[in-house]
């Protein structure tokens, strides 16, 4: 069901209701969890004996740990695992959430970056964790508009991608160019570069820079196709939005100041998330990463959950990152619910 990055190992049926019972037990207090706690508070039909020799079996398994010998026990990143993959398929939304997400995507908003910085705004408040957003690649995103315009003695082109997103590029075309050949070239682009990407726009303007009739157009075609590289360069630069950081240092699931400084830093050099949300963006799944799972050794105490969403032909990830101790069914129910939203969002912007 949910992208899984390590295996679990099989348990026996009563193995695993007490490792879920644990699980969820940690979650909701930070408290290492004992047999007693498990046998009272998680309804589990076993004598507190049965659920110790139970706990020691999975100790020696690898899914549980013992901060103290006195303590009781706590999980360990494999337990998360095999907590995560064996969720019900689609958890509900709280009805507050629900509404809260309804109300955001009512509003209109221009286009996909004022959505993402609404969104990631947004998923922190319904998770209470940090939230991030990697928009859809500008060279994967249609042209849904492209045209010439004159203003005064300059020459603007304007290029509106199907995200909402909107270029400018002023053009310097030879003076003796008429308004006439630069109405032409301007609907010509505007019936050829339409469902095109930039690449794609830019290798037709070549062509018409070849084949055109007058040296005038010829001038024109050749300016447009510097523009649209220029524009191509400029949108490698893929970037990350970032919401409710602050969340980090509020969250009492990182126990050690160097730990939340050391997520704040990775956090904020972008390139150590890009290659997990360009991951996350390559799977039609909800995606969970827990602790090591993650390349990025500075976010071992961190979980990933994150989603794709499409923008046309291009796709982006939305998600959240937070301890560990997860409340791991409320996440993926908000970064699913959001994305599937945001992708209805994005779509609109281009009809």
């Amino acid at each position: 069901m949910y992208r899984s990055m390590a295996t679990s190992r099989e348990l026996t049926d009563r193995k695993a209701d007490i490792l879920r019972a644990l699980v969820r037990q940690y979650i909701r207090t930070g408290e290492p969890v004992g047999s007693e706690i498990l046998a009272s508070a998680a309804g589990l039909k076993v004598s507190s004996a049965t659920i110790r020799n139970e706990l020691a079996a999975l100790e020696e398994l690898g899914f549980l740990k013992q901060p103290h010998t006195s303590a009781g026990r706590v999980p360990t990143e494999l337990a998360y695992r095999y907590y995560v993959d064996l969720l019900p398929a689609r958890s509900k939304l709280r009805e507050t959430e629900r509404r809260a997400i309804i109300h955001f995507f009512d509003e209109a908003l221009a286009d996909v970056d004022a959505i993402l910085r609404g969104t990631t705004q947004l998923l922190s408040r319904l998770t209470r964790y940090a939230s991030l957003a990697l928009a859809p690649s500008q060279r994967e995103t249609a042209i849904i508009r492209a045209e010439l315009i004159l203003l005064g003695t300059t020459t603007l082109l304007l290029v509106v991608f199907d995200t909402g997103h909107v270029e400018k590029r002023v053009i310097d075309v030879d003076p003796h160019v008429s308004e006439r050949n630069l109405d032409r070239v301007s609907r010509t682009m505007t019936e050829t570069f339409r469902g095109n990407t930039l690449d794609q726009a830019q290798t037709l303007a070549e062509e018409r820079e070849r084949s055109a009739e007058s040296e005038s157009e010829r001038n024109v075609f050749g300016r447009v196709a510097e523009s649209l590289r220029s524009m191509g360069e400029t949108s490698e630069a893929e970037h990350i939005f970032l919401g409710g950081v602050a969340n980090i240092a509020s969250e009492a699931g990182f126990d050690r100041r160097e730990t939340m400084s050391q997520i704040f830093e990775a956090l904020e050099r972008e390139s150590a998330v890009l290659g997990l949300l360009r991951e996350a963006a390559a799977s039609p799944l909800v995606s969970v990463t827990i602790g090591r799972e993650n390349p990025v050794p500075e976010m071992w105490e961190t979980s990933l959950v994150a989603a794709p969403f499409a923008a046309g032909a291009a796709v982006g990830t939305i998600g959240v990152v937070g301890p560990m101790r997860m409340d791991y069914a409320s996440a993926i129910a908000a970064v699913r619910a959001v994305a599937e939203r945001l992708t209805a969002a994005v779509e609109a912007l281009s009809r």
